[in-house]
């Protein structure tokens, strides 16, 4: 996962076809032909529906371009962010990159599958 400081973020780069959702849209409403990047929004950190979102995103609608992950972003919730199929998250300003990065050196494997990994552990080939 790309993790971008807030000062970074560019809403809407020119030549891109970037879709802004709030974390209350339906996304089996979008027209997703052509769209290269998906903004998902969390207003605060208690407030998990995009989560939902890009698992569905990823999951059913079977979106293969940029899932971005905007707003209030936290370090603890970056790998969370990455097993749901988001590509970049923008870190909520006054947060250190290097902690950021760090977070996915802890966690080396999950016994659940996720969107990258759809089998959980147990039903790996040993």
């Amino acid at each position: 996962m790309k993790i971008i400081a807030a000062h970074e973020h560019q809403p809407s780069p020119e030549g891109l076809k970037v879709i802004e959702l709030p974390n209350d849209a339906n996304p089996f409403e979008l027209d997703l032909a052509g769209v290269d990047r998906i903004d998902l929004q969390f207003p605060k950190f208690t407030d998990g529906r995009a989560f939902s979102q890009a698992r569905l995103l990823r999951g059913r609608l079977k979106f293969a371009g940029e899932l971005r992950a905007t707003g209030d972003v936290l370090i603890d919730q970056l790998v969370q962010m990455a097993r749901c199929g988001f590509d970049v998250a923008v870190l909520r300003g006054g947060l250190d990159m290097a902690d950021a990065q760090r977070q996915f050196d802890r966690f080396k494997g999950f016994y659940q599958g996720d969107v990258t990994e759809p089998l959980p552990h147990f039903r790996k080939a040993a």
